[in-house]
């Protein structure tokens, strides 16, 4: 009796909570700066809680299952944010899609990979993984981000970067398909390739505490849908805040796509962190890398069809600038994961590459 009451007063069950009556309160609502601030609070934290719902579920049905779930979850209110911030319009909503998606890429690719390598051989030496589920795994991510970010930049159907609606109706279902088959690929067909890497070399099981019970994985899935309903609309109400400060720090509109992702990618840098620091290193790449597939492979699609009732272009394809930075952060990601082995040097270059990123984003 004490476990389940001390359960459900821990914070991961009260925040989802506390957020959904703070949604019911502001929404609709103009705010002051203390409301805004609350509001950020609250979402933050119900981020914090969805995640570890998401892991709780993952801890239950096991990796890489468990990577998977938290990538989708996270991309999940990745996708409801970007959605409901460009149905409410505003100077940037033609690329939000695209600035959001890119963002994403390269935070999952230079900055979880960067930080993650960092630590771990940092603690470890050097840190160790499969290059056939990581090299699989960035080979898909380069090709979503090829078909979805840069090729309408160079199409001609229609004027400026963007694609006409064949050309978006094939990049959302080559994206839908290109995630179903790395899901099956790692989930099924190959599965030994996404699992940690044991001292002689070969994938080993997870070897982890008793995992939950059938009654509380339920209750964290159910907490887990009730976080992404908070978040999401908390992040609605936010979102001329995070507009407006932007445009007070002098910063382009396209910045917001940065700090979306920078929000709802946080909890997944910290998973990954301390996947590093437990030598688990296979799973930070997992964690990384299915976080950008997941992020391309499914708001594109969701995209492409809420364009068909959202007003105003659909802006996709990147910049001169963008693209050199996503075909070198490719060149160097090769080079990071096909030894298998990586060293403080090579999270060091991600995480250069991530800085330049910022810069360029700060300052065009």
């Amino acid at each position: 009796m004490a476990a389940v009451r001390s359960a459900l007063t821990s914070w991961t069950t009260l925040l989802p909570l506390i957020a959904v009556v703070l949604l019911v309160i502001t929404w609709g609502r103009d705010l002051g700066p203390v409301p805004v601030a609350i509001v950020a609070l609250g979402l933050a934290g119900t981020v914090l809680a969805a995640v570890h719902h998401a892991e709780v579920v993952a801890h239950r049905v096991g990796e890489p299952f468990g990577s998977l779930v938290l990538a989708v979850a996270v991309t999940v209110i990745e996708v409801a944010l970007i959605v409901t911030m460009m149905a409410s319009g505003g100077d940037n909503a033609a690329t939000l899609a695209r600035d959001t998606v890119f963002a994403a890429v390269m935070i999952t690719t230079n900055g979880i990979v960067g930080i993650a390598l960092l630590v771990g051989a940092r603690r470890y030496g050097e840190t160790r993984f499969h290059p056939e589920g990581s090299g699989a795994a960035l080979a898909t991510v380069a090709t979503l981000a090829t078909l979805s970010l840069v090729l309408p930049t160079f199409t001609t159907s229609r004027p400026g970067p963007v694609f006409s609606g064949p050309q978006l109706t094939f990049a959302a279902i080559a994206s839908l398909v290109l995630y179903a088959t790395f899901v099956l690929t790692q989930t099924v067909r190959h599965r030994d390739f996404f699992l940690p890497v044991g001292t002689d070399g070969q994938a080993r099981e997870e070897e982890h505490a008793e995992p939950p019970s059938t009654r509380a994985t339920l209750v964290s899935l159910a907490l887990l849908l009730v976080a992404l309903v908070a978040v999401v609309g908390l992040a609605k109400v936010e979102s001329p805040a995070i507009e407006a400060g932007v445009r007070a720090a002098g910063l382009p509109q396209s910045f917001v796509g940065v700090v979306i992702a920078l929000l709802i990618l946080a909890p997944e840098t910290l998973a990954a962190v301390r996947a590093a620091r437990r030598d688990r290193m296979q799973i930070s790449l997992n964690l990384a890398y299915g976080s950008a597939i997941a992020s391309i492979g499914l708001t594109i699609p969701v995209i492409a069809l809420a364009s068909v009732w959202l007003s105003g272009p659909l802006q996709l394809g990147l910049g001169p600038t963008h693209i050199v930075l996503l075909a070198l952060t490719v060149v160097v990601s090769v080079l990071t994961v096909v030894p298998g082995r990586a060293t403080r040097l090579q999270g060091g270059v991600h995480l250069v590459l991530l800085a330049g990123f910022l810069v360029l984003a700060m300052n065009p």
